[in-house]
């Protein structure tokens, strides 16, 4: 893969390239995919999802919005860093095609904004809800209409497969759906491969799916036009864009970070214990007289959050630059903090966040009726389609 192809800024939908070069310097054309993003329908309903607590009457409590939003801040910070160091290292991007540090941060923000929008209510619970519908419940009697792999994206119903069809689906009035720049799709494109064959391995990539088989040709139109390398020869799978790596970094920064902020706001982990947890992250950079000047928790633990954000994106960057190459090849197969120096520290927030938060009781409360919601309204909807 090489950036040139990467930063494609062909927008989906159209039939023409457009160069860097050509753009307005007053709306640049990868800020233009963040405003898209922001002013749909789908990512405002983005409101009314939690990020942890399922209908939380909570005002603290972050919603898949908020989320989404921070996401992005991080997400541009981490961008923008690492397109500094990329024109650093590759001047031609910047003097021969006019690329610069921003358009970075401008692609990996956008995608971020958008890396929730497929998500079904409930989260990972109502993906599971979807899937056992078709697996188990009334769902299963559409299998024989069904292609496998057709089949198998509703019995392993993926919201980022769902989010890539809303980012690109034609409606009424809006061909190419939002029409983001093809760009952004590949930072937004987590898991570039289609649901069968299910592939047991450690590669980052393997995890899930990235598109619905509805959206298969869009999805490889766009894999071809940013010069994604082919995993695999009998089936479609690709290597992930280089940036999805640091959009999948600004997802894992906040959720762990902020998920665990959450927590302590609820009361379900002690105050004390979660500031011990977070000084260990940060105790390289804490100004102590500054900390010991703060008068409460809520502004300790807030000096801390700050602190730990700022750690992790510049420990985001080294890792990303230090396997440019590798990712660039294909052959980077992890998750970015998962080869982060900190990486005790940070399993050891996420071990409490899981044990505290999202097995507390009222988590699984709300995902229990919610997996029966769902199950509910797929009934209603199911029904109405047979008898239409």
């Amino acid at each position: 893969m090489n950036w040139e192809q990467l930063l494609s800024l062909k927008r989906f939908g159209d039939t023409n390239k457009r160069l860097r070069k050509e753009q307005d310097e007053t709306r640049l054309g990868f800020e233009v995919d963040y405003d898209r993003v922001i002013f749909s329908s789908e990512f405002r309903s983005l409101q009314d999802k939690t990020q942890v607590i399922p209908l939380s009457q909570t005002d603290f409590v972050h919603t898949r919005l908020t989320h989404s939003l921070e996401v992005s801040v991080v997400g541009r910070s981490i961008g923008r860093k690492v397109g500094q160091e990329l024109l650093d290292k590759h001047p031609h991007l910047q003097t021969v095609h006019g690329y610069q540090a921003n358009d970075f941060g401008a692609i990996v923000a956008a995608a971020a904004l958008a890396h929730d929008i497929g998500n079904p209510p409930f989260g990972h619970s109502g993906e599971k809800a979807i899937g056992e519908f078709f697996k188990t419940g009334q769902g299963a009697q559409f299998k024989s209409q069904l292609k496998d792999k057709e089949y198998q994206d509703l019995c392993d119903f993926e919201g980022n497969a769902n989010g890539f069809k809303i980012l690109t689906e034609s409606r009424e009035g809006r061909e190419g759906g939002l029409r983001l720049s093809y760009a952004t799709l590949g930072a937004f494109m987590k898991y570039p491969k289609e649901s069968l064959p299910k592939k047991p391995t450690k590669h980052i990539a393997d995890k899930k799916y990235g598109f619905f088989q509805s959206e298969k040709e869009g999805f490889t139109n766009v894999a071809k036009e940013l010069g994604l390398t082919k995993r695999s020869q009998s089936d479609l799978s690709f290597s992930r864009h280089p940036l999805a790596f640091l959009v999948e970094a600004a997802d894992d920064i906040c959720y762990t970070i902020i998920d665990f902020e959450d927590g302590i706001n609820l009361g379900l982990i002690q105050e004390e214990f979660a500031l011990e947890y977070l000084i260990k992250l940060v105790k390289e950079t804490i100004n102590t007289k500054k900390y010991h000047q703060l008068k409460n928790t809520q502004d300790r633990i807030s000096y801390l959050r700050a602190l730990a954000i700022n750690t992790l994106i510049n420990e985001v960057v080294h890792i990303f630059m230090n396997n440019e190459e590798a990712i660039l090849k294909g052959d980077f197969q992890t998750a970015l903090l998962d080869k982060s120096k900190y990486e005790a520290q940070i399993n050891d927030i996420i071990k409490i966040s899981i044990e505290n938060i999202y097995r507390s009781d009222e988590v699984i409360d709300k995902e229990i009726a919610g997996y029966e919601i769902l199950k509910s309204l797929l009934s209603v909807y199911t029904l109405s389609l047979i008898h239409i």
